[in-house]
């Protein structure tokens, strides 16, 4: 059972979430302010992270910085419904994955299941790297490097590029990512996508050209540059 940090300053509603997570199978610590969260979160007694925006002592983004200084553990963020900006920063900052507020507790409990899912080492581990140009990838250590230097990627982050990686020199597009690399179905307006791809661009080199390796294809998606 995959043990759950629920941070959200909404008491009623982080014990209706974190009844429904526990009768489905999740072991749930429920907290109600920012900085006790973000101290819980780096202990290293949890798999993931649940995390609303707006809360006393910490706001959930600064507590996502300070999960993201030191540990890649999985992260989702509760936003405001309609917050564009409250989903494209977190996202900026390395969450996995978000969900508006109010939400469904089934879709909670499911969005949880399936970044756990792509976080967890494969049972059927490949030892075959994946060499594109400086870009190597190892599956099975779900490690990333850029000229023999590790980067630093989210669980996302490292699913979308290994995606990208597996499909190099053609355009894979965004319902394609978003199904193999979020496990879950793209919907309108959802900009995860890009702005994850944004931030993997930010921490790869650049081709000698001085270009990302990750290319926008117009109205495919996007491609990784075999150089």
């Amino acid at each position: 059972m995959a043990a759950v940090l629920l941070v959200d300053d909404d008491v009623e509603l982080a014990e209706m979430l974190g009844d429904y997570l526990a009768q489905d199978g999740f072991v749930v610590t429920t907290l109600h302010d920012g900085l006790s969260g973000a101290e819980a979160a780096l202990s290293g007694q949890y798999a993931i992270a649940v995390l609303d925006v707006m809360m006393p002592g910490l706001s959930g983004v600064e507590v996502l910085r300070r999960i993201r200084a030191v540990s890649a553990m999985p992260v989702l963020m509760l936003t405001a419904k309609g917050d564009d900006m409250d989903r494209i920063v977190g996202l900026e900052l390395g969450a996995d994955d978000y969900v508006p507020k109010p939400c469904q507790p089934r879709e909670l409990a499911a969005r949880l299941r399936a970044i756990l899912r792509r976080a967890a080492p494969s049972a059927e581990p490949s030892n075959v790297p994946l060499v594109v140009g400086e870009l190597c990838i190892r599956p099975e250590q779900r490690l990333a490097e850029w000229s023999g230097v590790a980067v630093d990627l989210t669980s996302t982050e490292f699913n979308l590029l290994e995606v990208l990686a597996r499909n190099a020199g053609r355009p894979v597009s965004k319902s394609d990512l978003s199904e193999q690399a979020l496990g879950r179905a793209l919907v309108r307006f959802d900009r995860s996508i890009d702005v994850h791809l944004s931030s993997i661009r930010h921490k790869l080199g650049t081709l000698a050209d001085g270009r990302s390796c990750i290319q926008t294809v117009y109205r495919q998606g996007y491609q990784l540059i075999r150089s």
